[in-house]
């Protein structure tokens, strides 16, 4: 179950725990031979609304909560209280909720996928991953999208991106796993000196124990992720699915149906075949990094 940070909101945000939730209520309506329309007829809702709950789509009224938990034969007082008290987390607000007024509401959903994963599998064709990016390089990436904004949403937008970075620092981090194609590394976004800082904070980035980055090179032609930049997201609960994650210009996909999560998995699979090996990355960091002109 999340904690509640000492910065308010919850540390996990409410998209994760609404998928625990919703999963829990799934397993004990199906235990006990309830219909979703019978659920759904229990809390005065359509077929479809209990779907979404179950998904961890929607927000849940501790009213209905506690209605479906009477309903699935839940007595006991505990695990009533338990189940209750996790549909009042999955409505407090993450960290990011302070970002509101940069922060789109598409991608908030998945800023709560991020602090919850275990494993975050992505791979970028354009830009350093934002997981990874220097905060020089994050503001020129940020003025691409924004250059009329004035400088103060600039800044905002900029540490948004830094404190983003925190979970790979944090006691209990996720695995991040990167591929990055060779392109990306030398497109020189912000001029040769941002570069420079950017890919020598990658050769850093490589040597933490919970980061494995590997580049595609240019040699490599085509390959099974021409169609863009996408990531795949693992939780530690086994109760809760993959979560594939690919980010357009105004809005953002979520698929977590099994024959698109294969789909992804298979591309990722064979990105991972296709780049150079893990332990070759600071090689070939520094041959980049040796190529980029000093001013």
């Amino acid at each position: 179950m999340a904690t509640i940070s000492a910065e308010g909101g919850s540390a996990a945000g409410p998209t994760v725990l609404r998928m625990m939730l919703g999963a829990q209520l799934r397993r004990l309506r199906e235990s006990c031979g309830v219909t979703r329309e019978g659920a759904g007829w229990e809390i005065r809702a359509s077929e479809s609304k209990i779907s979404r709950m179950e998904l961890g789509r929607v927000g849940f009224k501790e009213r209905d909560v506690a209605d479906l938990l009477t309903l699935y034969g839940i007595t006991d007082p505990q695990e009533r209280d338990a189940l209750l008290h996790l549909a009042r987390d999955a409505n407090s607000p993450g960290w990011w909720h302070r970002y509101g007024d940069v922060l789109p509401s598409w991608f908030q959903a998945y800023l709560g996928l991020e602090a919850a994963a275990a494993l975050i599998r992505t791979y970028e064709l354009q830009f350093v991953p934002g997981l990874l990016q220097t905060e020089e390089y994050a503001r020129a990436v940020v003025l691409l999208g924004h250059s009329r904004a004035e400088p103060a949403e600039i800044d905002r937008r900029v540490t948004l991106r830094m404190r983003r970075q925190q979970v790979l620092h944090r006691e209990d981090p996720p695995q991040l796993w990167a591929v990055v194609d060779e392109a990306a590394l030398r497109r020189p976004i912000g001029g040769p000196t941002v570069m420079r800082q950017q890919v020598s904070a990658l050769i850093e980035a490589t040597r933490l124990p919970n980061v494995r980055l590997q580049v595609v090179p240019f040699a490599a032609g085509g390959h099974a992720a021409a169609g863009g930049a996408f990531s795949i997201l693992r939780f530690g609960d086994q109760e809760l699915p993959d979560v594939v994650y690919i980010e357009q210009l105004t809005s953002a996909l979520y698929l977590d149906k099994r024959e698109d999560l294969e789909f992804y998995a298979l591309a990722m699979e064979r990105l991972c075949v296709e780049a150079e090996p893990p332990e070759r990355t600071p090689e070939i960091l520094g041959r980049i990094l040796a190529d980029l002109p000093s001013g």
